[in-house]
């Protein structure tokens, strides 16, 4: 548990200085974070190490921790845990500052492959906290792993309304954009397009989307396949199992600090 203290307080200088708000409230940190993303005990762990009380907060989608800091002018979050592209959007809005590397005592001990990205150069604004993949996820008990190798699986009639999809518009265009075989980063608008009507006739399949406890619907029955995202560093115990291993397209990884 100490070893998640340190990462929380090496994660935790990402938007220090976020909030003027609280600046003067030395004992208590006001943390704003994905859904899902601290493991059971670590704030009170962390609140029993330093003495600081975390006020904890969690969002589904980048777009929801964005606009609910735009509506706060001086700041509500001492530390925010924004994905790559908006790290890189909210440093050039004046969202976050910058951070004082010599108090990260453990930021040598970071893999230099997550480090100093085009998103952040040098990570004057951002500390890498979790990464991981976009995948498959598949209730077992219904279908087998192993007949699904595809994003284009997904489109079959027999899942009429059993899909479940992350939240997130980016993640899903980038699902679409597989299957047609266009790069996940694309900027051509006719590619976009077609990504677009791919999903519309992907719709008669989709029972929901969450990102906020996406497993609950497998672990009900509610749901039998759909994308999900496997988190490196982050234990799954829904008893769903990950087809992504398999798939014949790349799948999307991602940065969240």
């Amino acid at each position: 548990m100490k070893k998640w203290s340190r990462h929380l307080l090496a994660a935790g200088a990402l938007a220090l200085g976020m909030s003027a708000a609280h600046a003067s409230d030395n004992d208590t940190l006001y943390f704003y974070n994905w859904t899902e993303y601290v493991p059971p005990g670590l704030l009170e762990q962390f609140t029993k190490e330093t003495g600081i009380k975390v006020i904890y907060s969690t969002y589904e989608s980048n777009e929801t921790m964005y606009a609910k800091l735009k509506t706060y002018k001086d700041g509500a979050y001492d530390l925010v845990v924004p994905s790559t592209y908006y790290v890189d959007k909210m440093r050039k809005e004046g969202m976050i500052q910058k951070i004082d590397k010599s108090k990260l005592t453990n930021f040598h001990n970071l893999d230099p492959e997550m480090l100093n990205k085009p998103f952040d150069p040098n990570n004057d604004y951002s500390v890498p906290y979790i990464w991981g993949a976009t995948a498959i996820g598949v209730n077992s008990d219904a279908i087998d792993p192993k007949t699904i190798t595809s994003w284009a699986d997904l489109w079959k009639p027999e899942y009429k309304n059993s899909l479940l999809l992350t939240d997130d518009a980016r993640e899903v265009f980038q699902m679409a954009l597989r299957k047609l075989g266009y790069s996940g980063n694309t900027t051509d608008p006719k590619e976009i397009e077609a990504a677009y009507e791919e999903l519309k006739k992907l719709m008669p399949n989709v029972a929901a989307f969450n990102s906020d406890n996406p497993a609950n619907p497998y672990m009900e029955g509610e749901s039998q396949s759909g994308d999900g995202v496997e988190r490196f560093g982050l234990r799954c115990s829904s008893g769903w199992h990950a087809a992504g291993g398999r798939l014949a397209e790349r799948r999307r990884y991602f940065l969240d600090g």
